[in-house]
């Protein structure tokens, strides 16, 4: 099985400044990605998920996504790249002239 840490830290380096910490006894981690002193985004990561390999490659494509949304990447196009059963680590550019989608919580 490969390194979890190490799966991660592959995932985003070198565009994020990653720090993994312990969270709980549990077995927990925070993993909180960041870039000109800027946070990125932070997510909990249970001992469940790093020590399970499907699980932790999902965790890595949902925050790849959830990033590239925020980056104004297509939605449709990340999602297709996820499910054609290559292995693509970087989100594809925006196109041209599209506009930032608005974000709604």
């Amino acid at each position: 099985m490969d390194n979890p840490f190490q799966v991660i830290t592959d995932a985003f380096a070198p565009e994020y400044q990653i720090n993994l910490s312990i969270q709980g006894l549990d077995g927990s981690i925070m993993l909180t990605l960041s870039n000109a002193g800027r946070v990125i985004v932070k997510r909990m990561i249970s001992a469940e998920q790093r020590n399970d390999p499907k699980r932790l490659k999902r965790l890595v494509q949902s925050i790849q996504f959830g990033i590239a949304i925020e980056q104004g990447h297509s939605a449709m196009s990340i999602l297709e790249a996820m499910t054609d059963g290559d292995d693509h680590s970087q989100a594809p550019p925006p196109l041209k002239g599209q506009s930032r989608p608005a974000i709604r919580l």
